[in-house]
């Protein structure tokens, strides 16, 4: 088949880095092509952060019902339909991806069906028609998929990933979750507010490994009174599977743990298997595309981006290379993406949300070090909703005073993430944050008081 009409830019790939890619390059007046195998939004749109936000937003309006009586509410016996839970995040999941569709025509991309690899620095073919697009540049942003352990390979039965818990409308009785990081959590949490027997295993020694310690140990203890059992510094020894029925052994335990259903959830692994990587000379480590920081591998003219590259492995961060790689390619001013200032959000309950170093990280690259931290049951709105047992950490530094991490737990702090992201991303000191006038009564009033707390100064503490 004829090569097609040259395209100024061929993106392979239309999740949240592949589609904001495109849509910027059109704006700056760039030819676009999109090749997508499966659905456009890609695995966080629909198979990840969308649907399961969906689940999380209805097991939390359950657990309200469920604890209406706290707030003087006399209701009747509560019933929940799972399998209507995750219908209603299919159909979110359905919407958002037809949005991107329509963004795609609105900005006239060319969206072309089929899986893209690698044919030349400037080709790509489509697979299986084998229509050969030529580009002047290209974004590889095939994203990643879950990652398995040797000997709990996903059946989509009794073993499964992230992406077959989210079509799964039985609800298990027991479930197991290998893994206590934001999708394990996040799994943990809604299994549990509708009734299932929960037991997180973690190998590291708390769960959330990469948040502070002091964070984590706050949801552990939420998660204990909600009943969800937690097993950190365990490792998998074993799995027994028998039909309906699983055995998870760990190390050190002679009782092995039995449940229904074993979640896997250990992360994730790129999608870089026969790309044509190889044959162009693309370096790769583990399976990740190595990438400069305009997101262009070794190959001049070929950019990677989102989990392709590694981590952090967030649609957010996605997105922002994608923009990188084409303001590099068109030649413009390309702001520097630092990864340790990239936002982190889990919608667990209660809500994890991070910027900025821990601690220890700060510590590790030689800061002097200072730290102020704010319990939730000093803060109005936190006593007003009855929602006391989290906290906020704030790490700065002595000298300046600068502000390096900002790190939360409890009722809805994702949604106050962006102004913990922009004091790291602005430098902003301790005195700006904590001299920032802040409404009363909000849960972000906690965020000036951990930086007061940090200069010896807390208000209400």
């Amino acid at each position: 088949m004829p090569a097609r009409e040259r395209f100024d830019l061929v993106v392979v790939g239309g999740g949240p880095g592949g589609y904001v890619a495109a849509i910027r390059a059109r704006q700056l007046g760039f030819r676009v092509a999109l090749v997508e195998r499966e659905h456009l939004g890609g695995v966080c749109l629909n198979w990840g952060c969308i649907p399961t936000k969906s689940l999380l937003h209805t097991a939390e309006v359950l657990r309200y019902v469920q604890e209406a009586g706290r707030y003087g509410i006399e209701t009747g016996p509560v019933s929940a339909d799972f399998g209507k839970a995750i219908d209603l995040s299919r159909q979110a999941a359905g919407r958002l991806s037809k949005g991107v569709a329509f963004l795609m025509r609105k900005n006239g991309v060319e969206v072309i069906e089929g899986r893209g690899r690698l044919a030349g620095p400037d080709r790509v073919v489509v697979e299986p028609s084998g229509e050969e697009l030529e580009a002047r540049n290209i974004i590889l942003a095939t994203g990643g998929r879950p990652r398995s352990l040797p000997g709990m390979e996903f059946d989509g039965e009794l073993v499964l990933s992230s992406r077959h818990a989210l079509s799964r409308r039985e609800l298990p009785g027991r479930v197991v979750i290998i893994g206590g990081g934001p999708i394990g959590v996040e799994f943990a949490s809604i299994y549990r507010t509708f009734g299932a027997q929960v037991t997180v295993v973690e190998m590291l020694p708390h769960l959330l490994p990469h948040e502070e310690p002091e964070i984590a140990q706050a949801l552990e203890r939420a998660f204990q009174r909600q009943g969800i059992q937690i097993r950190t510094g365990a490792r998998v020894a074993g799995l027994e599977r028998q039909p309906g029925l699983a055995r998870v052994t760990l190390e050190g335990e002679a009782e092995p743990v039995e449940a229904d259903m074993v979640l896997v959830a250990v992360g994730t692994q790129p999608n870089s298997e026969d790309l044509g990587l190889e044959e162009l000379g693309i370096e790769t480590d583990r399976g990740f595309v190595k990438v400069n920081e305009y997101m262009e591998t070794t190959r001049p003219g070929i950019y990677a981006i989102g989990d392709l590259v590694g981590p952090p492995m967030l649609a957010h961060v996605a997105s922002e290379q994608g923009i990188v790689a084409v303001e590099h390619m068109a030649g413009r001013p390309v702001p520097r993406l630092y990864p340790e200032r990239m936002p982190r959000a889990t919608y667990c309950e209660p809500q994890v949300a991070s910027v900025g170093l821990t601690e220890a990280e700060a510590r590790e690259r030689g800061y002097e070090v200072v730290t102020g931290v704010f319990p939730l049951q000093g803060n109005g709105k936190a006593v007003a909703i009855q929602e006391t047992g989290g906290l906020v950490k704030v790490v700065g530094e002595r000298r300046y005073g600068q502000v390096l991490g900002i790190h939360m737990v409890g009722p809805q702090v994702t949604e106050i993430l962006a102004e913990a992201g922009l004091a790291v991303n602005m430098e902003t000191t301790l005195e700006e944050l904590g001299g920032t006038v802040h409404a009363h009564p909000t849960v972000s009033e906690a965020v000036k008081e951990a930086a007061l707390a940090a200069l010896g100064r807390a208000l209400h503490i």
